[in-house]
């Protein structure tokens, strides 16, 4: 019988229509399946109020395609509740049989034993603008497709542009001018043309309302303190705080740097010490602009127009940090392409480096100038 003081863990195994709930008693013994019920709020408060006293109750599913919904309502009825890094629960290598109900009663063991792994759950704002900012990175790869797509049809019929840059107003006007002796590949040319367009049109589209909702986001001073740093403009700020968003769970740079992926992958065993290439764990948007924004960082140091602008707005510890950072960068750079290190390895551990710098900014107590 379970004393009326033990915590009851309760795992949920969540998906579109259905959740099935385990429970693993605090007091030992196997987790035993409860019930399997219809994806329903109603329908699940009621089977977990049959357990005991919600303060009793300590709840967990897997994060995933269902969201943090659940969460939230869980949380506003009173329930102790997290949702769990699917990829960091323990499997054991030797079991074959996958099934909800198997999945549901390991949430509830691993819960109670402090195995799982938990992940952040953003407030609603801020997983509005992360919905948002998403959008755009899904409508800038299809303006990429729908530009290669267009780009090898005139290559497969030897038409090719002689100017400087791509997709400027420049290249359109001479796309537009292309004729073909056949109707179908007139034809062909007009569709591409027109998705390219309406594909551009979207990018500009979310550009505009990620610029407009996020200077009301609570958020937005420290959007801003990022962006005296070089190679982060407006949407890879937004992006980087609306993924990370609480960057004091971080106790040092270095757990930043490895919810990114971009600390040494290791395998090591006695006096043998082996590292390989980054994890590329974690957070993989914030990961891919960190190394985007450290290519940047080849250029000697110096203020330019645009950055100086930036850096007017935020406070004068942000601009020394975000300055150390050009110097430091640049000579970390710089030193390993001249020790034969491939580019794009110095480049990435560079961005590993930027990781550090970006905690150290976001944990600053004055980020605008006052």
């Amino acid at each position: 019988m379970t004393h009326p003081t033990t915590t009851r863990y309760v795992g949920l195994d969540v998906h579109k229509s259905s959740i099935v709930i385990a429970v693993a008693d605090g007091e030992g013994g196997p987790a035993t399946i409860l019930a399997t019920i219809p994806n329903d709020f109603a329908s699940l408060a009621k089977a977990l109020h049959r357990l005991g006293p919600t303060e009793r109750l300590s709840c967990c599913y897997e994060a995933g395609p269902t969201g943090y919904g659940l969460y939230r309502q869980l949380k506003a009825a009173g329930f102790r509740c997290c949702v769990i890094a699917p990829s960091l629960v323990p499997v054991q290598s030797g079991n074959r049989v996958k099934t909800d109900r198997r999945d549901a009663a390991k949430l509830a063991h691993f819960l109670r034993s402090g195995d799982l792994t938990t992940v952040h759950v953003p407030d609603e704002a801020t997983e509005a603008l992360r919905d948002l900012e998403r959008a755009r990175e899904d409508a800038k790869r299809a303006e990429q497709v729908a530009r290669h797509q267009l780009a090898k049809f005139l290559l497969r019929h030897g038409r090719r542009y002689e100017g400087k840059l791509n997709w400027n107003t420049a290249h359109l006007a001479w796309i537009g001018k292309q004729q073909f002796a056949q109707p179908s590949q007139q034809h062909v040319l007009t569709d591409y043309l027109v998705a390219v367009e309406q594909a551009t049109e979207r990018v500009r589209r979310l550009t505009a309302a990620l610029t407009e909702q996020a200077a009301a986001w609570r958020l937005f001073p420290l959007v801003q303190a990022l962006q005296a740093l070089r190679g982060i403009e407006l949407v890879s700020a937004v992006t980087i705080v609306a993924e990370v968003e609480d960057f004091a769970r971080f106790a040092q740079a270095k757990d930043l740097m490895a919810y990114v992926g971009l600390v040494p992958s290791e395998h090591s065993s006695g006096a043998s010490r082996r590292q390989g290439r980054v994890t590329r764990t974690g957070n993989g948007r914030v990961r891919r602009i960190l190394v985007e924004a450290a290519w940047c960082y080849r250029f000697r140091p110096r203020l330019s127009k645009t950055i100086g602008k930036r850096n007017e707005l935020v406070a004068p510890e942000v601009r020394k940090i975000a300055w150390k950072a050009q110097q430091r960068l640049h000579g970390r750079l710089l030193r390993l392409t001249q020790r034969g290190k491939a580019k794009q390895q110095a480049v990435t551990a560079v961005a590993r480096e930027l990781a550090g710098f970006i905690w150290a900014i976001a944990r600053e107590p004055a980020l605008l100038a006052g």
